[in-house]
């Protein structure tokens, strides 16, 4: 039985991290505890509002996770969840007292909200 080959690294051509986005993801891993070593992309089913995107810290990767390693952080994508980032931009935006990542050109066939579930409000979240 053979396995599927799947990629253990992510490409920029694959994600597109902008400037803004890779400065935060920067400074929010320097400000973590030592304990976590990448920031885990994810994708979780989204009933009527479809896909929602998000971000968590992980103490590790998983042996069949794809890794994006950029300057002062590395990020982790499950396989899975790769299908549906494929092409995906993600951009870090800040509004007087409003920050969040958001998603860009999320996967269009099954919907998403190309917000970052975890970042929603003010001061909360992965957004700072």
């Amino acid at each position: 039985m053979t396995t599927a080959a799947f990629p253990h690294t992510v490409s920029e051509a694959q994600m597109i991290i902008t400037n803004s986005a890779r400065t935060k993801l920067a400074e929010l891993m320097a400000a973590a505890d030592d304990d976590l070593s990448a920031i885990r992309v994810f994708v979780s089913g989204g009933g009527c509002g479809g896909m929602q995107y998000g971000m968590t810290f992980v103490e590790s990767t998983e042996p069949y996770d794809s890794i994006l390693e950029a300057d002062g952080f590395k990020v982790a994508i499950d396989p899975v969840a790769l299908g549906y980032l494929e092409g995906v931009e993600i951009d870090f935006r800040e509004n007087g007292m409003n920050a969040s990542f958001v998603f860009n050109n999320v996967f269009k066939s099954v919907g998403g909200t190309g917000a970052c579930s975890a970042c929603g409000s003010a001061g909360g979240g992965c957004g700072g």
